[in-house]
């Protein structure tokens, strides 16, 4: 807890804006980084504490995150950063393939029309992530591109399929693992080829590789590959 530790001193007596979102996009930064780590208990009274505010507003934030899974809450035991077995995210893994490989299928056909430039500004986002070692905003961006491409696809259903599972794949991290050692430049590369699939419009090409994207498996090929 070292590094929330010292988070958590660099932010005291936090001003500005409501202290319940400040505090709130704190320990979710804190979670999706790594810095606090799946089952590290959360003590509220500790947290105000250390930041030099009332407890109000950090009760609000643990609130949220608990509406996010990403905190699980149990009456008279407190609260806990979400820990997740194995099984839970092999079958959250296989759950995104499905509903990534219908998207990208439907979105091709299209050819993303009327989302070429948000996704095109948000593989920059991912970059500047990149260049500026900010993993949080990374996953964000991240998030962002395949929430878009769900939008893309056309079907009014998908976004709000993804609405209720993207909790649980922020919580099973499942999408840009904080603790990936990897190259995130290749990641990048990796989403900027699935972008050239949909709108080359190679259908079950880009279904195929975002299953395979979405499922850990092997990254899209370059195009006309």
């Amino acid at each position: 807890m070292t590094g929330l530790n010292e988070l958590l001193e660099q932010n005291r007596g936090m001003g500005g804006g409501l202290l319940s979102d400040r505090v709130y996009r704190l320990l979710r930064s804190a979670i999706l980084s790594g810095e606090m780590v799946p089952d590290q208990r959360i003590v509220e009274s500790d947290i105000a504490k250390r930041l030099g505010i009332s407890q109000a507003p950090v009760r609000e934030a643990v609130k949220r995150l608990v509406h996010e899974s990403l905190v699980t809450h149990v009456p008279r035991l407190g609260s806990r950063v979400a820990s997740i077995s194995t099984e839970q995210a092999e079958q959250a893994r296989e759950l995104r393939g499905l509903l990534e490989e219908f998207a990208a299928r439907a979105a091709a056909e299209r050819r993303v029309e009327g989302y070429v430039d948000q996704l095109k500004a948000v593989i920059d986002d991912m970059r500047r992530a990149v260049r500026q070692d900010d993993p949080v905003s990374f996953r964000d961006s991240d998030m962002a591109f395949h929430r878009l491409v769900c939008q893309a696809s056309g079907n009014h259903l998908l976004p709000r399929l993804w609405e209720v599972m993207e909790p649980s794949l922020w919580t099973l991290r499942v999408v840009s693992d904080p603790f990936y050692t990897g190259s995130r430049d290749q990641l990048v590369a990796g989403h900027a080829r699935l972008l050239d699939l949909l709108l080359d419009g190679r259908e079950d090409d880009a279904a195929q590789a975002f299953r395979r994207h979405a499922t850990g498996g092997a990254q899209p090929s370059k195009r006309g590959e």
